[in-house]
């Protein structure tokens, strides 16, 4: 166990090192007078087809009935003025990265990518020193859903921990219900940037009425310097319509717990695509949220996620 003296010193020099990488790219993305606001997506999945040479995970059922073409998200992209935004390859594909890599060549400027590796093959640890080599590889995405939820507690994971924080990759994970696992990971990897996806919320959690506790394991996690949030897929979660109100206490939790340059805006589309449009997945925080601040707005909505990734 990490004793409290070197952890609180890793945790110090940790955000001491995110801290002076965010001043320097905060300097390059600082609004000129009259410019508009950045705008990210920090997670959206685009997928093809299952077909015999693109077999999905067996059970697993894609997010709408037909695919969500790269191209179909930059015409939406277009109509809703968002100018960047983070592919996450979906789940149902296992863990290819080809399509996004895909959009990525063809629009370096719009699209870059968390992609996605195999926890059941340590052998994937001599990639990393060279994943960020990639195109437009921000770093990598991890899900602990269902059965997979095991492999937090049980030593799968481990081997990665360490190989992604040696690495200097930027991990986005999703493990609802199972916050408090994360915070042993967090605790002994203090340089290992870890984002927490939709607020560690599920559709399972929201059913069951108890967003306001796995909340509470979300929150807990604020104290590690180098674990950040993002506030993503809100419409999911929500019982309302558009402005979603209900999740309006969540989101003001999280932010008082992380602050505006740990928080970031997200869809999580194709989740709940018919939910909202794209627009009021962008007005629901830049006119509904009235606890944030200009100035709050301008780091959630992009200039936090792009600090935290490295994006240029």
């Amino acid at each position: 166990m990490t004793s409290r003296r070197s952890f609180l010193t890793g945790a110090l020099g940790a955000s001491l090192a995110l801290a002076t990488q965010g001043s320097r790219q905060m300097a390059a993305q600082t609004p000129q007078p009259g410019r508009r606001r950045l705008i990210v997506d920090a997670q959206v999945h685009v997928w093809k087809a299952e077909a015999p040479d693109r077999p999905w995970v067996p059970g697993r059922v894609a997010q709408l009935p037909e695919p969500f073409s790269h191209e179909r998200l930059l015409g939406l992209m277009n109509e809703a003025a968002v100018d960047r935004v983070v592919i996450v390859p979906p789940s149902w594909e296992g863990d290819r990265n080809d399509y996004a890599q895909e959009a990525i060549e063809q629009h370096p400027d719009r699209f870059a990518m968390m992609g996605r590796i195999p926890l059941t093959q340590p052998q994937t640890a001599a990639r990393l020193p060279k994943w960020k080599e990639q195109p437009g590889m921000l770093g990598i995405r991890l899900t602990f859903l269902g059965p997979q939820a095991a492999w937090l507690s049980d030593g799968t994971a481990d081997w990665f921990w360490s190989a992604a924080e040696q690495a200097g990759i930027p991990v986005m994970c999703l493990a609802p219900g199972h916050a408090a696992a994360l915070a042993p990971v967090a605790e002994r990897h203090p340089r290992l940037a870890l984002i927490i996806d939709h607020m560690n919320l599920s559709v399972d959690i929201a059913k069951a009425g108890k967003v306001k506790e796995a909340i509470d394991g979300t929150v807990a996690l604020a104290r590690y310097p180098n674990v950040s949030v993002k506030l993503s897929s809100a419409p999911t979660y929500s019982q309302e319509a558009y402005p979603f109100r209900d999740m309006t206490p969540h989101l003001r939790r999280c932010f008082d717990a992380f602050g505006r340059e740990r928080c970031y805006w997200g869809t999580d589309m194709t989740n709940s695509f018919a939910k909202a449009s794209y627009r009021q997945r962008i007005t629901h925080f830049t006119e509904e949220l009235d606890f944030l601040s200009e100035d709050d707005k301008d780091w959630i909505m992009g200039r936090a996620i792009v600090t935290r990734l490295g994006w240029a």
